[in-house]
C-alpha cells in the first residue's frame, strides 16, 4: 500500500507507451542513503585491493626479479674471473 502513493513517479504516460522511471523511486530516504555508503565502500575495498595488487606484483616480483638478475651475473662474472 506504501508503494501506490510513487505510482505517479513511477509511470509516466508518453503518447501510449508508457515510460517506467528508475526502481530507486520506491526506496525511501534511508535505504538510499545506505545503499549510497555501500557503494561508496565497496568503491573503496576495490581501491585498497588495487593497491595491494600493484604493491605484490609491481614492487615485490620485479625486486625479486632484479635481484634474481645481479645473482645470475654475478654468478658468471666469479665464473669468468676464476677460470
Amino acid at each position: 500500500m506504501t508503494y501506490i502513493k510513487y505510482l505517479s513517479k513511477i509511470i509516466a504516460a508518453t503518447d501510449n507507451n508508457p515510460l517506467f522511471l528508475s526502481m530507486e523511486n520506491l526506496q525511501s530516504p534511508e535505504d538510499a542513503e545506505l545503499e549510497r555508503k555501500l557503494r561508496e565502500l565497496k568503491f573503496k575495498q576495490e581501491l585498497r585491493k588495487d593497491w595491494i595488487i600493484f604493491i605484490v606484483r609491481d614492487v615485490v616480483f620485479f625486486s625479486a626479479a632484479i635481484l634474481f638478475i645481479f645473482a645470475v651475473s654475478g654468478y658468471s662474472l666469479f665464473m669468468q674471473i676464476y677460470r
